[in-house]
């Protein structure tokens, strides 16, 4: 069942003008291959957005991340962003600021976030083919567990401490259907791993 794009926490969001200019920049230059490889995209049938990428802005919790619904963008710039200020992975709340409100991902990308504090950037891809290779294989969610709820915050933790996502850096959302993550201390290097992982051979 395709529920991608829906946010599923409660959402608290302060229209106002972009900031993080020039993160956003560096968030477009590595979201353009990933679009190009077809990991972020659009589902055309259903006219739903896929993919979504963020960066992690200082050492308070905050980070900056894709709009909701941005994935059939083929080009995004700082309008296309959105900060996230707060998150209460417990209460399923998200505050977040700017011309548009984050992805539904946001909370797990938030979760992420929460386990270590060398990580700094993330990427929610979707492929079928990379789903169906590496499920089971790489660190993978248990498939009773939905994206973007706190359940999902707590299984990540558990892959991370007992799993081997720490070592891996990237892990199979079994529960959502077509969904991988991966993480990195940079941007470069959260989407390098994705985009190695589809490259034949």
């Amino acid at each position: 069942m395709l529920d991608e794009g829906y946010i599923k926490y409660e959402s608290h969001w302060t229209p106002g003008p972009a900031s993080h200019v020039t993160a956003a920049r560096d968030l477009e230059f590595w979201r353009r291959p990933l679009y190009e490889a077809q990991l972020i995209g659009e589902y055309k049938e259903h006219g739903i957005g896929y993919g979504n990428i963020s960066v992690r802005r200082g050492s308070s919790g905050l980070f900056l991340i894709s709009g909701t619904q941005t994935g059939h963008l083929p080009v995004t710039d700082e309008r296309h962003y959105s900060l996230v200020t707060d998150c209460d992975i417990r209460a399923n709340t998200v505050r977040c600021s700017g011309p548009i409100q984050a992805s539904s991902e946001a909370m797990t990308h938030a979760a992420i976030y929460a386990l270590s504090g060398t990580i700094g950037a993330i990427v929610h891809a979707h492929s079928a083919e990379l789903w169906q290779r590496h499920l089971g294989k790489l660190p993978t969610t248990d498939a009773d567990v939905a994206y973007g709820t706190p359940e999902m915050a707590q299984e990540l933790e558990r892959l991370y401490r007992m799993e081997g996502l720490c070592d891996s850096g990237i892990a199979v959302l079994a529960g959502h259907d077509d969904g991988l993550v991966s993480f990195g201390t940079t941007m470069e290097e959260a989407a390098t791993r994705m985009l190695n992982l589809a490259r034949p051979g």
